[in-house]
């Protein structure tokens, strides 16, 4: 069988590109990694060359080529139980979250675009993107208030929810966007895990600058 590869973009920006990464890291999945550095000459060519939507990530295994943060992600659960929480209470949950995540935040997703290296950038909220970041904080409160007992993560061990909430925590750093405990305490979560902390170290290393994402700084 050929090994598994997971076409991603630029590590710095590309959070859908980290989601599937991490849940694949999580799982313990050895894959081939290959990044294509977005908006670059040739780069969209490239990309149509693993998958017909043009976009990242894709995920090939075994003569299966899949696309989409979520989609790989549901790929994966048909071999990976712990991809979803235990009960189904807490699986139809998480499964409503990640949709959520998936469809929504649009506001938060372009005032505050994915930049990992920023630091100490600010920008001024919309009405729209501060609501959306008290629906995330809500969401992380009613997960972590049911199932802390459980482990630090969402709903105690890492899931598919992780994979797609985890990536708010560099927003919301990159951009100083001020939350409650709960949150800091999920943010801490988040940032003191290894594969995050790989994640974060190969952003730093990468040379790329997209100049429409370097938003914020003062």
């Amino acid at each position: 069988m050929s090994r598994p590869t997971l076409v991603i973009g630029n590590k710095n920006y590309s959070s859908w590109s980290l989601r599937a990464w991490l849940m694949l890291r999580h799982l313990g999945v050895e894959f081939q990694e290959v990044r294509i550095p977005l908006y670059t000459d040739g780069y969209m060519e490239k990309i149509l060359e693993y998958s017909p939507a043009g976009k990242v990530p894709v995920f090939m295994e075994d003569g299966v080529t899949v696309w989409d943060s979520l989609a790989i992600i549901d790929y994966l659960a048909e071999q990976h139980p712990d991809v979803w929480p235990g009960d189904a209470a807490s699986r139809a949950y998480a499964r409503s979250i990640c949709a959520e995540m998936h469809s929504g935040f649009t506001a938060v997703r372009s005032e505050l675009p994915e930049n990992i290296r920023g630091t100490g950038r600010k920008v001024e909220v919309s009405e729209k993107a501060e609501r959306e970041i008290a629906r995330i904080e809500e969401i992380w409160k009613t997960c972590r208030e049911v199932h802390s007992k459980k482990g630090s993560w969402l709903f105690g061990p890492f899931t598919a929810a992780d994979a797609m909430y985890a990536p708010v925590a560099f927003r919301f750093i990159t951009y100083g966007i001020r939350v409650g405990e709960t949150a800091r305490q999920y943010i801490h979560t988040v940032l003191s895990d290894s594969h995050v902390k790989e994640w974060i170290r190969e952003s730093a290393a990468e040379p790329e600058f997209i100049d429409e994402e370097e938003v914020g700084l003062v």
